[in-house]
């Protein structure tokens, strides 16, 4: 093998695969990025078995070929060089060699045969969505992904597809996130996938802010998102999601409108004094007025009072700070809805403009 191309082609595709590389790996191969050269277009692919990453830059001049390369130590060197560098990549036996300018590096190879692949997806059910519109649909839901749950279906985020609609949901027991976006493709059932923790993060950390589009193909051990050259695919959770239409509440008579900012800073004060291990608060909803009230086992209290509009009788109920602090920072909208039914049943938070994502937190006892 022996290709040349810019600094700035080399490093953008590196940088995009790299999360795929994982620095503790119990196979060699699995800390190398495969390299491959196939009529002008040279394509990096990283793995750690359970995502792959593939991005491609095309137009490099080379003899078809393959081989892997340790991607830190790579990507460090391409980091190293200077802007506008021009590098050649040449390989032998199992050593490469990096030349730019009067640097050059020689690293060791693996062989090609040995990098694991992901199969060619079979019949997936596909469609495409604004990048932005996926990505706000992950960020307002992952944070309640369960993590290292032994109900390992909880540890992912469920995609679920319905006619005309693409729902993330994520739960870990205590809270549940709901987000929907409304897609243009006529489906006959629901078709469901649960992407692992590390497979979202790494969806967040790709997808842009914008109206770029990511098309999706998803079968039943794999779903795939493509966003221009850059192809990412994840293994799936197998494992049934519980039914989370289930746990929305329905009848929640009594509604408080409540200024979402005033309440992020009341809550954040009072639980200063909160238990350090259960981070319990107590909410007080009456006419108009809302209390929120801690103390710990030192004896010590935190109490806050803030106006509210408040339909219902009064009703006192508890919860973890950190749970509704993580709501109310995923909400966007300055005015939140809080929906109950009474002191041992579960919340509904929803944007006062928003019914797309809802938010289910369960009450804790103090």
């Amino acid at each position: 093998m022996k290709l040349s191309l810019s600094r700035e082609e080399l490093l953008t595709p590196l940088q995009r695969v790299i999360g795929a590389v994982e620095k503790r790996q119990t196979m060699p191969v699995l800390s190398h990025v495969l390299v491959s050269l196939q009529n002008g277009t040279l394509s990096l692919t990283a793995t750690d078995l359970e995502i792959e990453l593939r991005d491609a830059v095309e137009g490099v001049m080379g003899d078809d070929s393959e081989t892997t390369l340790p991607a830190r130590k790579l990507l460090d060197i391409c980091k190293s060089l200077p802007d506008g560098a021009e590098i050649t990549l040449s390989v032998s036996g199992n050593k490469a060699t990096v030349k730019a300018g009067r640097s050059r590096f020689n690293l060791t190879t693996l062989s090609a045969s040995e990098f694991p692949r992901t199969d060619t997806l079979q019949d997936p059910v596909s469609f495409s969505l604004p990048q932005r519109g996926l990505r706000s649909a992950l960020q307002k839901t992952a944070f309640s992904m369960a993590l290292q749950d032994v109900r390992y279906y909880l540890n992912g985020l469920l995609l679920e597809l319905a006619p005309g609609n693409l729902r993330a949901v994520t739960t870990d027991g205590h809270r549940l996130s709901l987000s929907e976006y409304p897609v243009d493709i006529a489906v006959d059932a629901q078709h469901q996938a649960i992407v692992p923790r590390k497979g979202v993060q790494e969806l967040l950390r790709l997808l842009a802010d914008d109206d770029g589009d990511v098309s999706v193909a998803m079968t039943a051990n794999h779903v795939q998102f493509s966003l221009g050259n850059l192809q990412y695919t994840s293994k799936l959770i197998d494992g049934r999601f519980p039914d989370y239409q289930r746990v929305m509440p329905a009848d929640n008579p009594r509604v408080a409108t409540i200024d979402r900012e005033t309440l992020r800073q009341a809550l954040t004060r009072v639980a200063i004094l909160a238990n350090e291990k259960y981070k319990g608060v107590r909410l007080q909803f009456g006419e108009d007025v809302l209390t929120v009230q801690t103390h710990n086992p030192e004896q010590e209290e935190a109490e806050d009072t803030i106006a509210i509009g408040f339909s219902g009788d009064a009703i006192e109920i508890g919860f973890n700070v950190g749970y509704v602090l993580d709501v109310l920072q995923a909400i966007e909208c300055d005015t939140v809805l809080f929906k109950l039914s009474d002191g041992n049943s579960s919340c509904l938070v929803t944007a006062a403009d928003d019914n797309n994502h809802r938010y289910v937190v369960m009450p804790m006892r103090l």
